[in-house]
């Protein structure tokens, strides 16, 4: 179950890397709103510990559960479902604890337990080499559509579309033919354009939600249905408002996003513009630059790694972690529609935070398996 390990084998500069940026997180969420900085710093705190203790168990032995795990995720999937908080025309959260307690976001969780779930069952394919057998396409439509008509459900449109485009870069890496690549774009592309096509239909859709709609399509024509960009507006200009050195943590000014109330949701889904806003462009691009050495670390890794499983599950969180950080980040700059989806290791929420450290956990441990032969 455990790896046995030589100190010196730990991948100290992944660990510190993540431990850094962390810290900016809680900073950076205190200057949002101080009354998240106590959740946050215990979120962080929880996550370390999490992320140290995976880091020692053998990933061989939590592939081997990965259909526990797969149903275990299903199942806190259905509670959201049946059970969950709504916030915001959102079913995404559990309480546990009642009113006074902690809301976690299955969601988030989902996207490593799927990880490990995919990375599981490609492997396994991928040494009878069949990874582009009818079979295996299938079963990796299954069960991945399944999960994501799940979360797609609350709805979660972000999570959807970002854990979509892990779990396809995991299968494109585990050796997918380019011949089946090629018959998925043409068949892509006009489905893409007949999606726009629907959406603008009058009445109500099936497939989307009102507001969902509306994000979309003030994206794509903002003279048109732009009442939905002004978040973004305001976020574009909180982040050119810090020009090159920024105005400094903290600082409390009508001029400021987060004393004039000019952005919802600062502290998570637009912690980006607090950054671009305090830190200017100096500090955002510090920010990026250890996320980037992060997501290449995890590439490095499953680069050296021993077995196609442990490519996979350091691809898969390594991913994660570059599309979701891009996600947010283009929101954040209005290079992509509006939708709500945290940053890394930086915003607010517990859920978030564990999931990520369970993520790096892995990618830790698949590191010292190398280390070792």
């Amino acid at each position: 179950m455990f790896t046995k390990f030589s100190l010196k084998d730990y991948n100290f500069k992944l660990l510190i890397m993540v431990i850094g940026i962390m810290a900016a997180g809680v900073v950076a969420v205190n200057s949002a709103d101080e009354s998240f900085t106590l959740k946050q710093a215990v979120g962080v705190g929880m996550g370390f510990i999490v992320m140290i203790f995976i880091s020692l168990i053998d990933y061989h032995f939590i592939c081997k559960f990965s259909y526990v795990i797969y149903i275990v995720n299903a199942v806190l999937l259905i509670l959201v479902l049946l059970f969950g908080v709504n916030v915001n025309n959102a079913t995404r959260w559990i309480n546990i604890g009642g009113d006074n307690g902690v809301q976690i976001q299955p969601s988030e969780l989902s996207k490593v337990l799927m990880i490990v779930f995919v990375a599981a069952l490609l492997s396994k394919y991928n040494e009878k080499n069949k990874i582009n057998s009818f079979k295996c396409i299938l079963a990796f439509a299954g069960y991945v559509g399944l999960g994501l008509l799940l979360i797609a459900a609350e709805p979660d449109l972000s999570t959807t579309i970002c854990l979509f485009m892990v779990l396809a870069t995991m299968l494109y890496v585990s050796g997918l033919s380019y011949k089946i690549i090629g018959l998925v774009l043409l068949i892509f592309i006009p489905v893409a354009g007949s999606f726009l096509w629907y959406i603008q239909l009058p009445g109500d859709k099936i497939l989307l939600k009102p507001y969902q709609i509306n994000r979309i399509l003030s994206f794509v024509y903002p003279s048109k249905y732009g009442e939905d960009f002004s978040q973004q507006n305001n976020s574009i200009m909180a982040i050119g408002s810090g020009q090159l050195t920024g105005k400094g943590f903290n600082s409390s000014t009508i001029a400021t996003v987060k004393d004039a109330n000019f952005i919802s949701e600062q502290q998570t889904d637009f912690i980006f513009s607090i950054i671009g806003e305090e830190l200017g462009f100096i500090g955002s691009v510090i920010i990026i630059a250890i996320i980037l050495l992060i997501v290449l670390q995890c590439i490095k890794i499953a680069r050296r790694s021993k077995d196609t499983c442990g490519m996979l599950l350091a691809t898969g969180v390594g991913t994660l972690i570059a599309y979701q950080s891009f996600i947010n980040i283009g929101v954040a700059t209005g290079v992509l529609p509006n939708t709500g989806i945290p940053l890394p290791f930086i915003s607010y929420g517990l859920s978030s935070l564990l999931s990520i450290s369970l993520g790096i956990g892995i990618v830790l441990n698949v590191s010292l398996q190398k280390a070792l032969y």
